[in-house]
Formats: C-alpha cells, structure tokens, sequence
C-alpha cells in the first residue's frame, strides 16, 4: 500500500469518527430526555390530563430555574423565580424567552426537578417543553407551565419533609425543526437557507 493511499485511507476514517460525534451530539438531548422520562432518572416530571382532586392544607415552595445550551441565541428566564403553593393545587407559572436574532430561530426544552426523588410527585398538566417552540426575529413571548404537586409526595419518606422543589428548564437549538420553512417564508427567507450560528 502507498503512503497516498494510506493517508486517504486515514482521512476517510476521521472523517467517518467526526461524523459519528456530530450524530451522537444532536441525538443526545432527546434520547437523555426519552430516557428521563421513562425512568424517572435526573428528576424527570409526570405528566397528567387533569388536575388533582385532593388538595392539602399543607404548601410547598417551587422554584424556577432557567438556562440555554451555548448555542442557542435567546434569552429564557422565569417571570416568577419562586411560588408558594398548596400541596395538590394546580398553579401556572410563566418563563419569558426572547430570540434577538435575525432569522426564526427553534428551540426544544428539556427539564429536570430537584431533588430527583421529587419528580415522581411533580405533575404537569401542560407546558410549553412539550412540543418545539419557533420564535421570529425579535419575537418574544411568554411560555405557561401548568403544574401541581401530587399529595402522595406526603406518603413518602424520602419527600415527606420537603419544603421546596426546583423546576429546572434548558433551551436547546433545534437545527431542523418541523414547521420552520413555514416560518422562513414569513418573513420571506427561502426555505433551503441553512440557519446556523454563524449566520446569527
């Protein structure tokens, strides 16, 4: 074999491993997340069709964290960093989130409750991590969470002492999105225009 051979040879392959990398790190965040939710690791939430029909007389705190992954040019926050409520009783939340570029920009929440044994009993009836959120240029908007917090969490010796719960999101990029082009032809971009960060 030729050293020119041996060195495409090489190239090939790093090319194959860089590929692989970049695969792996957009699959990440929604198979971590996936996998959150089917077992309840990293304080993954339960979701739930209507609220609680029991409500204590017992409160318990929530608090409200936000942050982006480096790539992701928004700015997100909470409009409330803490609520007071009654154990069962379902509570709205709010988080702000702004997109100050140019171009639509998506972005898909992942979540996470502290401390971990918590997420079990943290329900949500709707939130906006549900589905990808697209923002125009300049847009900012107000995203609900609807949430309560089961009263079996009483029952439970690891959280029957617990005074507050920390509902964490982070705003990931989404590079295709379902529904951009749509959202490109808005504000009259073609669609077949790659988005990235370059551009932003």
């Amino acid at each position: 074999m030729t050293a020119e051979r041996r060195n495409r040879r090489v190239l090939a392959a790093l090319v194959g491993v860089v590929g692989v990398m970049a695969a792996a790190t957009w699959a990440s965040v929604p198979l971590y997340d996936w996998f959150c939710r089917v077992t309840g690791y990293g304080g993954a939430t339960v979701t739930a069709e209507q609220v609680s029909d029991d409500v204590l007389d017992r409160t318990i705190k929530v608090r409200f964290d936000a942050s982006l992954e480096r790539d992701m040019p928004w700015s997100f926050r909470p409009l409330e960093l803490e609520v007071e409520a009654r154990i069962g009783e379902n509570r709205i939340a709010f988080y702000e989130a702004h997109n100050p570029t140019k171009f639509p920009v998506a972005g898909a929440a992942s979540y996470n409750v502290y401390p971990f044994s918590a997420g079990e009993y943290f329900v949500k009836i709707d939130c906006f991590c549900f589905t990808e959120q697209v923002l125009q240029p300049g847009e900012r908007v107000e995203m609900p969470v609807s949430f309560y917090v089961d009263p079996e969490i009483v029952n439970d010796s690891e959280t029957r002492e617990l005074g507050t719960i920390i509902l964490s999101y982070t705003f990931h990029k989404v590079e295709e999105p379902m529904g951009l082009n749509n959202s490109l032809e808005t504000v009259g971009l073609d669609p077949d225009q790659t988005v990235n960060s370059r551009d932003l």
